[in-house]
């Protein structure tokens, strides 16, 4: 599959197949990729805890204020991404130029592990909706959770939905 195909294909699943468990090959393959990922001064200012069985259940919950991310209950695995310190060269650089690189490096890492998913036959969905100190708590982190994927195989009626985007000449313009 190249990245175009991965890009056509990759959606927000919200209906997991609650039969099938990700292999361990697999969830090494999207944890590889997070490995992988560019980031500010090769910092990796973030930590990943791979949540399952239970502790993914009470993860999927921490997703569920007002009513949120129902569809969290049927994924085997919660990915939970969590802030770390920057390294001193991107610290010194988002103290200088006023840019919050950690975040731009969890959304990339993010990118990346749901490709790489994408890639292995698996589903995910990526969750901003969260309760912080709970996650905290169940992942036994200190940073600040910024985001958790669900990880999984779809269901079998899960199907490819249409994407709904800006066209090119709404989202790009060329200065020469």
């Amino acid at each position: 599959m190249n990245f175009n195909e991965i890009a056509r294909t990759r959606q927000s699943c919200r209906n997991y197949d609650p039969d099938r468990a990700v292999e361990g090959e697999k969830l090494r393959a999207v944890l590889e990729a997070a490995r992988l990922a560019p980031s500010a001064c090769n910092g990796q200012p973030y930590h990943i805890t791979v949540c399952k069985g239970e502790a993914a259940k009470r993860a999927a919950r921490a997703t569920q204020g007002m009513g949120m991310n129902k569809f969290a209950d049927g994924a085997p695995i919660i990915l939970v991404i969590s802030e770390e310190s920057y390294v001193k060269t991107a610290a010194l650089g988002a103290r200088v130029k006023k840019n919050d690189y950690r975040s731009m490096d969890i959304g990339i890492v993010a990118a990346y592990m749901t490709a790489e998913a994408t890639a292995q036959g698996l589903a995910t969905c990526i969750l901003g909706w969260l309760d912080d100190e709970k996650l905290r708590r169940i992942c036994g982190v200190d940073g600040a959770v910024r985001l958790a994927i669900t990880l999984g195989y779809a269901a079998e009626d899960d199907k490819l939905r249409e994407k709904k985007r800006k066209g090119l000449d709404k989202l790009t313009h060329t200065v020469e």
